[in-house]
């Protein structure tokens, strides 16, 4: 354990090192960390993009250079200091000149989801109130720039910067990031960003040197298992000392820094920090995807020379059924779990761990909580890690809001540097309580040594027979069974046990799964008290999965609860 790890008095309250005694953190505001990055790793590769044989790569000079281009238009656009510019966009090298490029213009970057449909990026939208949107046309059978002119008719008949929008009333710019056309309102590419040419870079400069690391710096939208997106709002420190951070929770050798393989979204605060800060922050580079095909993903592993992959655990399957899979060179991968599918590839050799031992969230731009890569497990145990720097975490009665002893179950609340300032729209006092401890509606509790054990959302936490169930643990089980693509266990209401353990499970295409299979599957590994007394299966077709292969556990239990009546029936 860290020494310094604090736990208060035998109360369910730890604090992490003093913010102060954390080392290897740099520059914390987002223009001032791509400069620090820049001045780190210059000549070196920073990304990497290909489309078939067309390859485009820039390193971090080039990274910085394209970034200020960027800041340059976004000024002449009318960007100042904390308005908001929307960027709606997949895993490419523009994206990343245009999160930087706003924070060197002292703005507030959004990356947008692109799985998003009209009525979720009209809502989206409204909420962000972006004085510039940077939107790619062309994701799968999505065109953003049609999709924006169908919901706001202004941005097809306007010209570029003369738009009127009273549902977006503080638009100004719109430009499309991977076209060179103009339609109505929005710019193309070199178009627009010629509108930066007679900004000199010394206002750059200055501009980004106003920011502080208490600015706000960037505005995420939840796309969780529960209700409405919510607009998550960090200050430049709390996203900086992440991206800085994961570099060193993930351990990886400075003289093989990553070469880090992802399709998920740089829109999420995961992937933002874990792989496009992990790897900027180590001088690795980023092989770009714009969004998940297992096909092209060992193709780009292959030849690119990946070291690092990072994906979802349904991601790991999709891989390992290509049927290329057998054939791929992945040789190259140093720092894939030893626990993961493609460890077990014959071309790759790994004993290296991911630090999967954590807990987080958007609201605390990730983790709150974690035991870096090769943390012994008689120090991690199964726990959820520790707080890190500058952060407390206390268990409360979720009724009283008191702290509980040591020991005692209830739910997490945190605070510390990487919190969210706020949700957009949601005064703070009504998010934080009178401590600014912000509240999670999460389960679990801390023990003596200071480890957190999650133990999953309040309110998801089965009870059954009288004994408390947690679904993470049984569906933790059961998405190791060949053939799940998705397993989510829910609770139904039961009249003689109070609460029926379903577990739901989407399978992957042609997967010959029954419910007597998976419940001796579960068995081997889970007490008789928290096997599935039933199993569903679902179609991708029947459930709604969010862009991180999630269903929303409300909608799934009352799917659940009317399989179940209409079998009775």
């Amino acid at each position: 354990m860290t020494s310094k790890v604090q736990v208060v008095d035998g109360l369910s309250l730890v604090r992490g090192i003093p913010l102060a005694d954390e080392q290897g953190v740099g520059a914390l505001t987002l223009g001032g960390y791509v400069r620090e990055i820049k001045e780190r790793y210059g000549p070196r590769q920073a990304a990497v993009f290909r489309i078939g044989d067309t390859v485009e790569s820039w390193t971090y000079d080039e990274l910085y250079e394209r970034s200020v281009e960027v800041a340059q238009a976004l000024i002449a656009s009318g960007v100042g200091k904390g308005a908001r510019v929307g960027i709606v966009a997949t895993n490419r090298l523009e994206f990343l000149s245009c999160v930087f490029g706003t924070g060197l213009a002292g703005g507030v970057a959004s990356p947008i989801s692109t799985f998003n449909t009209a009525t979720e990026l009209e809502t989206v939208l409204k909420m962000a109130a972006p004085t510039v949107i940077l939107l790619e046309r062309g994701v799968l059978k999505k065109d953003f720039a049609v999709m924006l002119a169908e919901i706001e008719p202004a941005v097809a008949t306007a010209k570029p910067g003369e738009i009127i929008s009273l549902k977006f009333p503080f638009l100004r710019h719109v430009a499309t990031i991977n076209s060179e056309e103009t339609v109505g309102a929005v710019e193309g590419w070199s178009a627009w960003r010629a509108r930066g040419a007679a900004i000199p870079r010394a206002l750059v400069d200055a501009t980004a040197a106003s920011v502080a690391p208490s600015d706000p710096g960037v505005l995420l939208f939840s796309s969780g298992s529960t209700g409405k997106s919510k607009g998550i709002l960090s200050a430049n420190r709390g996203v900086c000392l992440q991206m800085w951070r994961w570099a060193q929770w993930y351990n990886t050798d400075p003289a093989h820094p990553p070469r880090t393989w992802s399709a998920n979204g740089f829109f999420w605060s995961g992937n933002f920090a874990s792989a496009m800060g992990a790897t900027l922050s180590a001088g690795g580079t980023l092989v770009l995807q714009r969004w998940f095909d297992a096909k092209e993903a060992l193709w780009l592993m292959e030849k690119e020379r990946a070291t690092m992959p990072i994906a979802w655990p349904h991601q790991w399957a999709q891989l390992t059924a290509e049927p290329s899979f057998a054939t791929t060179d992945l040789s190259s991968l140093i720092y894939v779990d030893a626990l993961t599918p493609l460890a077990q590839h014959p071309t790759v050799t790994s004993a290296w761990r991911e630090p999967a031992q954590a807990y987080g969230n958007t609201e605390t731009f990730t983790l709150i909580s974690v035991f870096g890569s090769g943390t012994p497990p008689e120090v991690s145990l199964k726990s959820h890690g520790e707080p890190t720097a500058g952060a407390s975490i206390k268990i409360v009665d979720p009724l009283t809001g008191h702290i509980v002893p040591v020991g005692e179950r209830g739910e997490i609340a945190v605070k510390g540097p990487t919190v969210m300032m706020g949700y957009v729209g949601i005064p703070v006092d009504e998010s934080m309580d009178d401590e600014g401890f912000l509240r999670t509606n999460d389960g679990g509790y801390v023990d003596a040594e200071g480890r957190l054990f999650w133990e999953g959302r309040l309110n998801d936490i089965i009870k059954t027979g009288g004994a408390n169930v947690s679904p993470l643990e049984i569906d933790e089980v059961i998405r190791g069974c060949s053939g799940v693509k998705v397993s989510q266990t829910v609770g139904v209401p039961d009249e003689l046990l109070g609460e029926l353990v379903v577990t739901c499970i989407v399978p992957h295409e042609g997967a010959a799964l029954t419910e007597e299979a998976i419940r001796a599957f579960a068995k081997e590994k889970l007490a008789s008290y928290k096997l599935p007394r039933r199993v569903l299966f679902f179609n991708e077709g029947d459930v709604a999965l969010t862009g991180t292969a999630k269903i929303k556990t409300a909608d799934l239990r009352k799917l659940a609860t009317e399989r179940l009546e209409a079998e009775t029936a």
